[in-house]
């Protein structure tokens, strides 16, 4: 009756095609970049 959370995750996955997760992970790095960047620059301005 109730699937555990990883039954449902995989269940969930396999209905987004890839080209979406690929984007996903996509927008995921180049927020990632973006985040230590910024972190980066501004200590570099305060020191």
């Amino acid at each position: 009756m109730f699937d555990s959370l990883d039954e449902q995750m995989k269940k969930d996955d396999s209905k987004t095609p890839p080209r979406q997760r690929m984007l996903l992970w996509l927008v995921i790095a180049v927020a990632s970049v973006l985040v230590v960047g910024g972190l980066y620059f501004g200590v570099k301005l305060v020191g």
